[in-house]
């Protein structure tokens, strides 16, 4: 089984708040003590941080679900209750967050050490001490701890690197690697050897290093899904330079410059800005025997291609990977265009780092059904959020919820639907009589 994963789908739960407390004080000497119940502690947040020793999800094969702890409910004597933890997701760098149903971007975690919070633990229930008033100075009311936010995410892994390889199969890209950075790629004698994308760092000495990635070999209608198709080419979008690697020796009957050629049509179909990134064309298996031909071909017809083009003609770099020849010129010249040349990004404007989650300001606040003659249902995320904090243990909270649920317009919008006195209202798991 392969060890990379670029693709995940998880459900976060953050953590409920801890309840208030309905207590009071009974102490000797103390008269009328009064009300003592602490509020509940704050749920725990779900947290996705960039771990930079993780190169996959592949983590998240396993674990799909991840729920944070609750908060503490309160105590007696005004004690709060303790917050709970946050729970941190570690996941690689280069991992792009979303809401699974909208697709809505959540976050794009590139650096290391960054982190969202994907969903917000619930706050603490009040206790009882925070409802006490003149007019009722020993209240018998206290709120339930808020639901934590609940929802499922798609992430999707896009590397990071300065460099990528690119090319047909089999014409030495996981070669190239292999020599010029610490990767071990699986490297053999037929196409497609690598199915995925693999990381190594160049160091051309103490303070100049860059990271480059061998993609799977692309072939012509890549674009469209063909073969290993779109599911690499997307990695190529962060990589700030790309460098074709071309057979020379022509071994397995295709021509250089039609590989190069289709490569570039096939760049163009994912995303025409790609052809704007610094380019160098890497002309390798020099050392076999009509490789220095094919060169001489390929030259004249990519001076002829770029004649009337308005983009530069990349600059080639003759080597052998097998032979660690002309590795040391290559490396040179690409590390310069990495630390040079600009990154050209693909979309026009960045997309924002974090979106709002809060209830829109004219988002209804409940909808009622009719489910028969003399039965009624209300749903809406703000009133279920109003009940599940109710402390339904308490007539006072229970009489606070009606004055609650009245005052947004449950009573006006059941009578003017046709509710008549004694008809069932149901809301989750609670029931009560509609009194006109």
């Amino acid at each position: 089984m392969s060890t990379f994963l670029d693709r995940a789908t998880v459900s976060v739960k953050a953590g409920k708040g801890g309840d208030g407390m309905v207590a009071f004080r009974r102490e000797k000497y103390v008269p009328d003590g009064g009300p003592a119940g602490g509020d509940g502690g704050k749920g725990g947040d779900i947290v996705f941080q960039v771990d930079e020793g993780l190169r996959t999800l592949m983590d998240l094969r396993y674990t799909r679900h991840f729920k944070a702890k609750n908060g503490e409910n309160g105590m007696s004597k005004g004690k709060y209750g303790a917050g709970a933890d946050d729970l941190i997701v570690k996941v690689p760098a280069g991992t792009i967050v979303r809401e699974l149903e909208s697709q809505q971007l959540i976050a794009d975690l590139v650096e290391n050490g960054q982190s969202v919070v994907v969903a917000k633990g619930g706050r603490g229930g009040r206790g009882n001490i925070r409802f006490a008033t003149h007019k009722n100075p020993a209240p018998a009311i206290a709120e339930n701890g808020e639901p934590g936010e609940e929802r499922e995410l798609s992430l999707e892994l896009k590397l990071l690197a300065d460099v990528g390889l690119i090319g047909f199969p089999s014409v030495g890209k996981s070669t190239l690697l292999s020599v010029i950075s610490n990767a071990k790629p699986k490297i053999a004698d037929y196409q497609f050897t690598t199915l995925v994308p693999n990381l190594g760092v160049v160091k051309l000495d103490i303070n100049r290093e860059f990271v480059v990635a061998d993609m799977p070999g692309l072939i012509e209608g890549a674009s469209e899904g063909v073969g290993l198709g779109i599911d690499f080419l997307r990695h190529i979008e962060r990589t700030k330079v790309l460098l074709h690697v071309i057979d020379m020796s022509a071994a397995h009957g295709r021509h250089p410059f039609d590989d190069y050629i289709k490569l570039l049509n096939e760049l163009e179909a994912y995303n025409e800005k790609l052809l704007d990134r610094p380019m160098l064309i890497v002309a390798n298996k020099m050392d076999a025997e009509n490789a220095d031909s094919h060169l001489t071909e390929f030259k004249e017809q990519l001076a002829a291609y770029y004649k009337d083009s308005p983009r530069p003609e990349p600059e080639i770099f003759t080597i052998s990977a097998w032979q660690n020849q002309g590795i040391t010129d290559l490396l040179e010249a690409t590390y310069d265009l990495v630390v040079h040349s600009d990154f050209v990004p693909l979309e026009t404007e960045d997309e924002a780092n974090f979106v709002y989650y809060g209830l829109e300001e004219d988002a209804v606040p409940f909808t009622i059904t009719q489910l028969d003659d003399n039965y009624w249902s209300i749903s809406g995320e703000k009133i279920e959020k109003l009940y599940k904090m109710t402390n339904m243990a308490h007539d006072e909270s229970i009489a606070r919820f009606t004055r609650q649920i009245r005052g947004m317009g449950i009573d006006e919008a059941l009578r003017n639907l046709g509710a008549q006195t004694g008809d069932i209202v149901e809301l989750l798991d609670f029931q009560f009589e509609f009194l006109d």
